[in-house]
C-alpha cells in the first residue's frame, strides 16, 4: 500500500524533535504492518517538499531507523522496509535454537566453526566452577534462520565428563538434547547477561553486518538441578535482525 503522507502530523510548536516525530511514525507504520517488508519509501525531496522539513531532519531519522534494522538503503535504487526482526524468546524459557526458529515457521540452520578441546581458559572456568588448568571443549557457530546469520555463538563446555560430545555433529544436532540424551544431563537454569556493543571485524565477518554494527552481547551460563554449571557461552545477536520479548509479572 503506497504511504500516505498526509498520515506525518508533524507539531513543530511542541519541543519534540520534528526528526523523533517523523520516526515515530514511520516506525510505527513498520511494526504494524502498514508498510510491508521490502516496500520503497518515497524519495528523500519528496519528504522534504510534502512535510516542510529540511533534509537534516529527515536524514537523522531515516539513519536512526537504518541503524536500528528498520529500513535498509540499496544504492542507486533507494530505502526499502526491511524484513521484520527475529523476536527471540529465550529470556523467558530455556529453549532450542532450532525449535524456537520452527514455532516462528523459519527454517533454522547451523554453521559448525570449531569443535575442539582446548586448555583452561581463566574467565570461563571460574564460569564453569573449575580449575583454571582444567581443560574445555569449545563449540563455535553460526545460527541462522532461512540461510540468514542471526547469531555468532561460543559455547565452552567441562572436558571431564563431556569429551566424547567431540564425535557430535552439531550441524543437526541439539546440544541441550545431546547433554541430556547422552550424559543424563539436563539442563534446568540459565543465568543471562546481555549489553549492546559494536561488532568487532570477527563477528561483522561472522554475522554479514558492518564493523561497529550494534551486537547484542549475552553471556549465559547454564546449570543441573543441583547447581553444577555444565556450559558457558558468549552470543553475539545482530542488532539490526534480533529483538528479545521479556514478560514481568507482579
Amino acid at each position: 500500500m503506497p504511504i500516505k503522507l498526509t498520515d506525518f502530523m508533524l507539531n513543530k510548536d511542541v519541543p519534540i524533535p520534528l526528526y523523533y516525530q517523523f520516526k515515530v511514525i514511520l516506525l510505527e507504520k513498520i511494526r504494524s504492518g502498514e508498510l510491508a517488508e521490502a516496500e520503497c519509501l518515497p524519495t528523500e525531496m519528496t519528504f522534504v517538499a510534502e512535510l516542510g522539513i529540511s533534509r537534516s531532519t529527515l536524514r537523522q531519522a531515516f539513519n536512526e531507523l537504518v541503524n536500528e534494522g528498520y529500513l535498509v538503503r540499496e544504492k542507486g535504487k533507494g530505502t526499502f522496509v526491511s524484513k521484520p526482526k527475529v523476536d527471540e524468546g529465550f529470556f523467558q524459557k530455556l529453549d532450542s535454537f532450532n525449535h524456537e526458529m520452527n514455532l516462528k515457521g523459519l527454517k533454522p540452520g547451523t554453521k559448525v566453526l570449531s569443535l575442539a578441546a582446548l586448555p583452561g581458559r581463566a574467565d570461563v572456568n571460574r564460569q564453569l566452577g573449575l580449575r583454571d588448568d582444567e581443560k574445555l571443549i569449545l563449540l563455535s557457530r553460526i545460527r541462522m534462520a532461512d540461510d540468514e546469520p542471526l547469531i555468532y555463538l561460543e559455547t565452552w563446555l567441562p572436558y571431564m565428563p563431556f569429551a566424547s560430545i567431540l564425535d557430535v555433529d552439531f550441524t543437526t544436532e541439539s546440544l541441550y538434547q545431546v547433554l541430556e540424551e547422552r550424559f543424563h544431563s539436563r539442563v534446568e537454569r540459565a543465568v543471562r547477561k546481555i549489553e549492546a556493543v559494536g561488532a568487532t571485524s570477527l563477528e561483522a565477518s561472522m554475522l554479514g553486518v558492518k564493523p561497529g554494527a550494534p551486537v547484542c552481547l549475552v553471556r549465559s551460563t547454564a546449570y543441573l538441578a543441583d547447581g553444577t554449571a555444565i556450559e558457558h557461552s558468549i552470543a553475539r545477536y545482530r542488532g539490526d535482525r534480533n529483538q528479545f520479548t521479556v514478560e514481568l509479572v507482579r
